[in-house]
């Protein structure tokens, strides 16, 4: 087994600094907004407020290097969320599922139209996205939401030959699927290394290797950190997985690991299975496969559900799992057996801020108004990172607030269980899901004790399939089950 490095690939592409490499200087006491979290979220809140208002003071700390953790390690799947409209009509009502799906479909444009505005060589690439069944089992797990699309005004797929299938994914291993043009792939390194140095350019304040370690809240919100505090008229909380630690969403999110590989550059070899550039594809399966070809011609291949934390305490084992990179490269070499000889290069693994319902969600604290979160983007983030940012701007600056969509505020309703008993029955399902799903790879049939335990998903009434972006989060269960 090859001895994997645990950095990012897309990291080290884009010549993004290491925490060690890092000038750390002592954040300023006060600012007009401060944002934590140095991701894909805080960074396009920064530009964006910064944009709207170039008088405003904004300052991003950050506990790392900007895109460290889960923006710097995502499979670089730009998605839509036309693939959750049925979790979104249930959570919103028709009409604004339709307009959220649609926001996100254009901040895909958006974001591609970005990165050429600013000149930032984010290898976007609209090449759509391929939703696919690789067992029996699998076959027609989009139909729920392909139906319910067609009954409100069309759907954006298109349903695919299963040779057709094959031949743009470059595996005989794919036996149907359905294929969407809007979503795109890109550099997730050269991007987050883009939005920072284009918000520094803005007037933006970062100041990285600087933990937020206590936050008060009142008229004028406190950011400690051991550096020194910042007083802000507004706080943009922007920490992902770690938003577990806010007492008020802990019971609306859960943090799952997922995993991805690289191989080696391998151009030629996939130029000759035919697996067409800048396409994204995802299999159907609830610990979801999603994989990619990058522009130098490696595979990169990720795997959800690879773990889950205990309350809001996410170790290091979040970073590095070789079991995990075991699992995950069997899983590479099921799908693509005539890859199986290809070198890994490298496994990497990130927190994911998997939400109740499946759906990000954005909006003020209830008890202080002035500190705004965006948590829970459940794996699909980089698109919804962007719309996220836009209704932060908005409940920043106390403006157009009625265009944060419905089924972006913050989460009514559906909740995980409390720790510990979460994290306990979330292993047990997890097991059966996997144990599940392995079966349905040999064309077994799985036992009946089997199913209903792996069928007590909390997010299983979703009945959407997977959607796999930010991180490639588990996929929500689809309606097949």
């Amino acid at each position: 087994m090859t001895a994997f490095i645990a950095r990012a690939l897309w990291l080290d592409q884009a010549d993004a600094p290491a925490l060690a490499d890092v000038d750390v200087v002592p954040p300023p006491s006060r600012a007009d907004v401060c944002i934590v979290g140095g991701g894909f979220t805080g960074l396009w809140t920064a530009i964006h407020l910064r944009q709207a208002d170039p008088s405003l003071d904004v300052v991003v700390v950050e506990a790392g290097t900007c895109g460290g953790q889960a923006s710097g390690r995502n499979g670089g799947f730009v998605m839509t969320a036309w693939s959750k409209f049925a979790t979104l009509q249930k959570v919103c009502g028709t009409d604004d599922a339709r307009f959220y799906a649609h926001t996100v479909e254009r901040a895909v444009t958006d974001i591609g139209a970005f990165c050429d505005a600013q000149g930032i060589d984010a290898h976007f690439r609209q090449g759509g996205w391929l939703w696919t069944a690789t067992n029996r089992a699998q076959i027609d797990a989009w139909r729920y939401t392909v139906d319910q699309l067609a009954a409100v005004g069309g759907s954006p797929y298109e349903l695919l030959e299963s040779d057709e299938v094959a031949r743009r994914s470059g595996s005989p291993a794919h036996l149907a699927g359905i294929f969407e043009a809007a979503p795109a792939a890109i550099h997730p390194g050269r991007l987050v290394v883009g939005l920072a140095d284009v918000a520094r350019r803005l007037g933006v304040t970062i100041v990285e290797g600087c933990s937020m370690t206590e936050l008060r809240g009142g008229a004028t919100p406190e950011v400690i950190t051991p550096r020194g505090s910042i007083r802000a008229d507004k706080v943009v909380l922007a920490i992902s997985a770690w938003s577990t630690a806010i007492p008020e969403i802990r019971r609306s999110l859960i943090v799952i690991a997922s995993d991805v590989i690289a191989t080696d550059p391998i151009p030629r070899r996939l130029s000759a299975i035919g697996w067409a550039p800048g396409l994204s594809i995802s299999d159907s399966r609830r610990l979801v496969n999603y994989y990619r070809t990058t522009d130098d011609g490696r595979v990169a291949f990720g795997k959800g559900g690879g773990g889950l934390a205990l309350g809001s305490r996410i170790s290091d084992a979040f970073n590095r799992s070789p079991a995990a990179a075991r699992d995950v490269t069997a899983q590479f070499q099921r799908i693509y057996p005539m890859l199986s000889d290809v070198p890994i290069d490298r496994h990497w693994r990130g927190a994911v801020d998997y939400s109740a319902t499946g759906l990000p969600f954005v909006g003020p604290l209830a008890k202080q108004p002035r500190i705004l979160v965006a948590a829970g983007f459940s794996g699909n983030g980089v698109g919804p990172s962007y719309v996220a940012a836009t209704a932060l701007t908005d409940l920043a600056l106390e403006r157009d607030v009625e265009r944060v969509p419905e089924s972006m505020r913050m989460p009514r309703g559906a909740r995980m269980p409390p720790e510990p008993v979460r994290y306990l029955a979330g292993r047990v399902v997890r097991e059966a899901v996997r144990r599940k799903e392995d079966a349905e790879d040999l064309g077994r049939m799985p036992g009946r004790v089997l199913s209903m335990v792996a069928s007590l998903d909390p997010t299983s009434f979703t009945d959407v399939g997977p959607v796999n972006g930010g991180n490639g989060a588990s996929a929500p269960a689809s309606a097949r089950r």
